[in-house]
């Protein structure tokens, strides 16, 4: 699969992706954020999903976890120019 514009930009821009991995990073270490992995996992092990390579995130709708969803789309749903 070719890069997205957004890896082009972070792959030629040190000090964007810099930035980008300190925020990225600050927000990952939020205990809701914490709370919110650790549902995920457990779903996924309870599933028996957890690290077979299947692509597929517990995905998270309304703060409770409504199923299995390809990582992708879990990640790009949302964010901060939702509608």
């Amino acid at each position: 699969m070719a890069l997205g514009k957004t890896a082009k930009y972070y792959r030629e821009n040190k000090e964007a992706r810099l930035k980008h991995q300190e925020t990225s990073k600050k927000h990952a270490a939020k205990p809701k954020a914490k709370k919110k992995r650790a549902e995920a996992n457990k779903y996924n092990r309870e599933k028996g999903t957890y690290g077979n390579g299947d692509g597929l995130d517990a995905s998270h709708r309304g703060g409770k976890i409504f199923g299995f969803e390809k990582a992708r789309t879990n990640r790009a749903r949302g964010g901060k120019d939702k509608k």
